[in-house]
């Protein structure tokens, strides 16, 4: 039986490069709330795509929509700076 061995180097080379910065960790931790507030806007779609919506379901869709607009709109009051409602001066 023939053993069979790559003729080139590896595709991807480890370098110390690979490993995110602390500037795109941060980043990350900034856009986490709206990121999270989306994926429960989408499981709460995600239920009526198989059934029709009840009251309930309009509520629970609705309370997700607004946690997704007011992510949205943290990270951009963030983002220019600005003091969010409810922190300390």
């Amino acid at each position: 039986m023939k053993s069979i061995a790559a003729l080139q180097d590896v595709v991807t080379p480890w370098s110390d490069g690979l490993e995110p910065s602390d500037a795109e960790l941060d980043a990350i931790e900034a856009e986490m709330p709206l990121v999270l507030a989306e994926v429960e806007l989408l499981d709460a779609l995600i239920v009526l795509l198989d059934r029709p919506a009840s009251e309930f379901d309009g509520r629970r869709i609705r309370r997700a929509h607004h946690r997704v607009l007011a992510a949205r709109r943290d990270a951009a009051n963030r983002a220019a700076g600005t003091q969010v409602s409810g922190d300390a001066a």
